[in-house]
């Protein structure tokens, strides 16, 4: 953990009695790391939208499969986890250094709850490096410059971006935030990135009412895309099959896994 994580700020921070993100998904996907206010939201982001639970799984799979893909397929031997999320099961690490022990993975947050389970995070291979950083997405010259002390970042890098650009809410931003990351990294890098979207085709026009709620009643704000904005995201980077799909059938195991309104992705820099 870096010296600049103290568990004071962390309490100083935490508010469990408003719903935020980070317990709301680990709620979804059958974590313990939640309070009764994550679950009140929960509840009712789900009644309203009840595929959102499936899609949470889904986002979580679709991790598993690409982080698989990347380090046994593409020889990737550096993960940078932007957005981690509460710690469960097959973390970004243990999926890398199960397959290649020497990778080295850096898991990026801000979340005070994340940051209490950090130490959970920093085990890894003793071939391998595990580390991480207490950043926000928003200032992306400080998530690299964090990453830097773990990472040979002339050396390809994986960048994550799961699920975390849809709570930078000016389109516009995300865009340059994704720009300034892939620009840090060399020839060869690979970004990885989920997000969700109302388009009517993968049953998004249920997100709007549900995210509407969320805004009022949890936190941070939440956004949607199209797949024209999402597509943006991948600008000079080169698309690998399937392209850009509902992240539940990004290279699935099974030909019948179900559309959800949550995009996926990976591309290289060239």
């Amino acid at each position: 953990m870096s010296e600049s994580q103290h568990p004071s700020d962390v309490s100083g921070r935490l508010n469990t009695g408003v719903a935020h993100n980070a317990r709301v998904w680990n709620y979804w996907i059958g974590g313990k790391d939640n309070y009764e206010a994550d679950q009140q939201v929960g509840d009712q982001v789900a009644a309203m939208f009840p595929v959102i639970r499936d899609v949470a799984r889904a986002d979580r799979a679709f991790l598993g499969r690409t982080v698989r893909f990347l380090t046994a397929d593409c020889s990737v031997r550096q993960f940078l986890d932007i957005g981690t999320g509460l710690p469960t099961l097959d973390n970004t690490h243990e999926i890398a250094q199960r397959i290649a022990p020497e990778s080295r993975v850096v898991y990026v947050d801000n979340d005070p709850i994340v940051l209490v389970h950090a130490r959970s995070l920093l085990t890894g291979t003793p071939q391998g490096v595990t580390d991480y950083i207490d950043a926000d997405v928003h200032h992306p010259d400080r998530v690299i410059e964090g990453a830097s002390d773990t990472l040979d970042l002339e050396r390809p890098v994986a960048v994550l971006m799961l699920g975390i650009l849809n709570f930078v809410l000016d389109t516009g931003q995300a865009q340059d935030i994704v720009r300034r990351i892939m620009a840090s990294v060399p020839s060869g890098s690979y970004l990885a990135l989920t997000h969700p979207t109302t388009d009517t085709d993968l049953g998004g026009e249920g997100n709007i009412e549900a995210m509407k709620f969320w805004n009022k009643n949890a936190t941070p704000p939440i956004t949607a895309r199209s797949r024209a904005e999402i597509s943006a995201f991948f600008d000079g980077l080169d698309l690998l099959t399937p392209g850009l799909v509902s992240c539940s059938q990004w290279r699935a195991e099974s030909n019948s896994a179900a559309v959800l309104p949550q995009f996926g992705a990976v591309a290289v820099k060239p």
